[in-house]
């Protein structure tokens, strides 16, 4: 652990199955504690949460996400302590969560550190008055799955084994803003090419993009697979790999891909296009369109020897550039610059 002792707090629903990500903390020495909190006990997940800084006491509390944010940085900064949050983008899943997000940005500029995933979030939280000193740039970074599956064993794994075509991945939560309606929209121009459409994940919309797909006639060629633990195991077993988003940070799902040297269509949004170079490492179409979509896999899929060409060079981009070495580097400086705020924050000097 470069050094640190590394504490993991995980605030989840009682019903949440978190085993797969808790136990690979483990197995790395990350000591990992779980709060149980059913719907919007704010008050005690608050009290659990400072009485384990009580305990722990550490120098830095990093968080993620709106509720973190909003709920448990005023106390830590009360504590002394130097508060860091990563911006990963909007859910825009509109109604309490536009809300919380809103004041969620408004809280940020109170930490001492925030760490953006992308250059348009960054600029977003110039904007919003984050000053300089306490604003990071820093991308998601990339790890080898420990036991990548090859494309027989990943296809088998995935139901795929007897299937007629290339195979399109399309990996992430079913909901709005992750544009699984605009791929699947898509495939109705492509209609008279060979192929097979792989869903990978869950969510509230599923019903309804099911529904989608059977009015479009394409339910011999649209597989829905659900959420599958440490799905970039498999992704050998895609011919192309999807990103139809509307909106992204640094989506790890296409470091996932780029790693595993799966060719990739994406759309740009967020730091996408600070990933991928068209016609270099990837095909990056308009977003909200299916039309650019659908031209873009049928290029694709038209030429095996392109697709391979920008699949191999953006595995060189993610091995070089999204390492986790530098990744890890890149917080400790974060952090360190935290905890110089806070001593100029208590010197008065702020």
């Amino acid at each position: 652990m470069r050094g640190h002792q590394l504490s993991v707090v995980v605030v989840q629903h009682p019903e949440a199955d978190l085993t797969p990500f808790l136990s690979e903390l483990n197995r790395s020495g990350v000591e990992t504690t779980t709060v149980r909190v059913k719907g919007r006990r704010y008050v005690a997940e608050i009290r659990e949460i400072s009485r384990l800084l009580r305990k722990v006491r550490p120098d830095v509390l990093h968080t993620h996400g709106y509720r973190c944010d909003i709920l448990h940085g005023w106390h830590a900064r009360r504590r002394g302590l130097a508060t860091v949050s990563t911006l990963h983008g909007s859910s825009r899943m509109g109604g309490l969560s536009h809300l919380f997000e809103w004041i969620q940005l408004r809280a940020l500029r109170r930490f001492d550190g925030v760490i953006a995933v992308s250059k348009p979030l960054e600029r977003k939280l110039l904007e919003l008055k984050i000053t300089e000193n306490r604003l990071h740039f820093v991308p998601n970074a990339w790890t080898p799955p420990e036991d990548p599956v090859g494309r027989l064993g990943s296809r088998d794994r995935l139901g795929l084994h007897n299937i007629d075509g290339p195979t399109l991945g399309w990996v992430g939560r079913l909901i709005p803003v992750k544009g699984c309606d605009v791929f699947l929209d898509s495939l109705r121009y492509i209609k008279d090419l060979r192929w097979t459409a792989v869903i990978v994940g869950d969510g509230p919309e599923r019903d309804s993009l099911q529904q989608r797909v059977e009015q479009e006639g394409l339910s011999r060629r649209v597989r829905f697979l659900g959420s599958i633990p440490n799905a970039a195991r498999y992704f050998a077993a895609f011919d192309l790999q999807v990103l139809s988003s509307r909106s992204e940070g640094t989506p790890m799902v296409l470091l996932e891909a780029m790693g595993a040297r799966v060719p990739i269509i994406a759309t740009s949004v967020g730091g996408v296009p600070d990933m991928l170079q068209d016609g270099e490492d990837g095909w990056i179409v308009t977003p909200e369109s299916p039309t650019s979509l659908a031209e873009a896999l049928r290029c694709a899929l038209s030429s095996p020897a392109d697709r391979s060409r920008r699949a191999q060079n953006a595995q060189a981009k993610a091995t070089s550039i999204y390492s986790r070495e530098h990744w890890m580097q890149l917080h400790e400086e974060v952090y360190r610059a935290a905890m110089d705020n806070v001593t100029r924050r208590v010197s008065g000097k702020r």
